[in-house]
């Protein structure tokens, strides 16, 4: 049985970590896999959603691999959620249950997540007598605050999904975590695809800009070139149209 799954649901790639028994941890093979089919759905689709086969999101990196690992075999198994935070296209984590160490960076590389009632965000690294690993500081104390990220990194702190929420590490939490990951991902889905890709990538590099005048001028030339699209120019007549027609 293949251990990382990807189905298409029109321009919605749902991929799907699926070694329940082993809760869905991270190996050097399995890393690659899930950067292969990251790289897979970019190719064919507009938004693309994680999640893990039941009763794990995923539990972290595989002990018995990452004891006996060094720079290169650290880098291996950083390779499937590095794949999801470089993606291409939006990116949404449904957490559907423990997120732990290498599984809570795998949350964080996604651009928006969705907690389960079963889910818990867990560094765990201080725990297990290891340093962190794969840029998690820095995205952890990006998406909270510097408190939280302390809490759950130094004083060993696990979030539950609603405190995930209340911290911002969480968009949203939902029954079925899945069902509202894809509903979101609609908005992408439905776009141009080169317009959602643009967009992506616009807002990596106003992210890092202090200045709303550069951020005016960075978005200035993709905006003219949409304009200029023949998307553009079908949903502007369609628009008109409705209008017209009330």
């Amino acid at each position: 049985m293949a251990e990382v799954l990807l189905e298409h649901h029109d321009s919605v790639a749902v991929i799907t970590i699926n070694d329940p028994d082993r809760r869905n941890a991270l190996t050097i093979d399995l890393s690659q896999e899930l950067a292969d089919k990251v790289h897979q759905a970019e190719q064919k689709a507009n938004a693309l959603i994680i999640t893990g086969a039941p009763p794990a999101f995923c539990a972290g990196a595989d002990l018995t691999q990452l004891g006996s690992s060094k720079d290169e075999g650290l880098k291996k198994i950083y390779k499937g959620f590095l794949a999801v935070a470089n993606a291409t296209i939006p990116t949404i984590a449904a957490v559907n249950g423990a997120a732990v160490g290498a599984g809570l960076n795998l949350a964080l590389a996604a651009d928006l997540r969705i907690a389960g009632p079963k889910a818990r965000f867990d560094a765990r690294f201080l725990q297990l007598g290891i340093h962190p690993g794969g840029g998690m500081t820095w995205m952890l104390q990006r998406l909270t605050n510097p408190q939280t990220a302390t809490a759950m990194t130094l004083f060993g702190q696990i979030l539950d999904a609603d405190e995930a929420v209340r911290t911002g590490l969480a968009y949203a939490r939902a029954e079925d975590p899945l069902a509202v990951a894809k509903e979101l991902a609609r908005a992408s889905a439905e776009a141009p695809a080169a317009l959602v890709r643009t967009i992506k990538a616009t807002m990596r590099v106003t992210d890092v800009l202090d200045d709303h005048a550069d951020a005016v001028e960075t978005e200035l030339r993709p905006q003219v070139a949409s304009i200029d699209t023949p998307e553009f120019a079908a949903r502007l007549a369609a628009m008109k149209a409705r209008i017209s027609g009330q």
